[in-house]
C-alpha cells in the first residue's frame, strides 16, 4: 500500500506520553483500537476508542461468504479477486479458510465490482456486486459455487455485458472472457459449446437470432485471443431454455445469459 493519507494528531486524550502502537479502526469506522503501556494492567492493554465524527474514515462495505463445490456444497480453498468493472480503483483480494470455505474482505463503496473465485480443479466462476449506490457501512453476504472441470458441466458467464438488443460486447466483459481464455489455455484439450439465451420479450425468431449473435460474439472474442476455432462452437437457443419465470424483471434477467458447456476435457 503506497497511498497513505497525511497523518493526523488525535490529541492528548488519545495519544499519551507512554508507548502506544498498532492503531486500527473497525470496519464500521466507529471505534479504534490500539496497544498502550499507559497505566496498563500487566505489560500492555488494548484500548478501545470511540471516534469523533471528524476522525472517522470514509465508509466501507464488508463482503463475506463461502466458496463451495456446486455439486456437494463442500467448502473449497479458493482465491477471490474483486475488480472494479470500470477499471478504476483498487483491486481487492481474499482467500478462503481451507476448512470452512469462509472469506471476508473490506471494499470501498461507490463502485461496481466483478468478483471471481478460482481453485485448482475447478472452473473459475464470477459474480457481480453493485456498491455504486451505497454511502454508509454495510455488510453483504455473497456465497460462490465452483463447478469441477468435468464433461457436461455448464457455467454461466455472469460478467459479460451487451447493450439492450445489441450484440457488441461492452469493454466491462473482457476480464470475464479473459478468464475463459485462461481456462482453455490451461486445459488444451478442452472443447466447449457457447450458448446464448434470452427472455421472452420480442418475437421468438428475433430472440433466436439475438442469442446466436451474442454467443458468436463471445466465441469470436476467445478465438481472437488465440483459442483454436475448432475448440469452441456457438449456438443460440433464444427463449426456449428459461431458468426462471419471465413474469418478473429478476426472472427475465436470469434468462438473459450466455453459458458454456464442457464437451471434452
Amino acid at each position: 500500500w503506497d497511498k497513505w493519507s497525511k497523518p493526523k494528531n488525535l490529541g492528548p486524550t488519545i495519544n499519551s506520553d507512554a508507548w502506544e502502537a498498532h492503531y486500527s479502526v473497525d470496519a464500521k469506522g466507529q471505534f479504534a483500537y490500539m496497544v498502550s503501556y499507559k497505566n496498563s494492567v500487566g505489560k500492555a492493554d488494548i484500548i478501545k476508542i470511540e471516534l469523533k465524527e471528524e476522525s472517522k474514515p470514509n465508509p466501507v462495505v464488508m463482503i463475506f461468504g463461502k466458496v463451495m463445490n456446486i455439486k456437494n456444497n463442500q467448502p473449497i480453498h479458493a482465491n477471490i479477486v474483486f475488480e472494479p468493472l470500470n477499471g478504476e480503483g483498487e483491486t481487492g483480494k481474499a482467500e478462503t479458510d481451507p476448512e470452512t470455505g469462509v472469506f471476508k474482505i473490506i471494499l470501498p463503496y461507490g463502485v461496481e465490482y466483478g468478483v471471481s473465485a478460482s481453485a485448482k480443479g475447478f472452473i473459475a466462476i464470477s459474480d457481480f456486486i453493485d456498491l455504486s449506490d451505497i454511502s454508509a457501512y454495510k455488510e453483504i453476504q455473497t456465497d460462490l459455487l465452483l463447478a469441477p472441470i468435468e464433461v457436461g458441466t455448464t457455467v454461466r458467464l455472469n460478467n459479460i455485458f451487451f447493450d439492450f438488443g445489441k450484440t457488441d460486447l461492452r469493454p466491462e466483459s473482457y476480464p470475464e472472457l479473459d478468464r475463459l481464455v485462461k481456462l482453455m489455455n490451461d486445459n488444451p484439450k478442452m472443447v466447449i459449446l457457447i450458448s446464448g439465451h434470452t427472455d421472452n420479450v420480442g418475437s421468438p425468431k428475433a430472440n433466436l437470432e439475438l442469442s446466436a449473435d451474442r454467443a458468436n460474439a463471445v466465441c469470436s472474442y476467445i478465438v481472437s485471443k488465440g483459442v483454436d476455432e475448432n475448440r469452441a462452437t456457438a449456438k443460440g437457443f433464444g427463449e426456449t431454455k428459461p431458468v426462471a419465470k419471465n413474469d418478473t424483471d429478476a426472472g427475465k434477467q436470469k434468462n438473459r445469459r450466455v453459458e458454456f458447456t464442457i464437451l471434452k476435457k
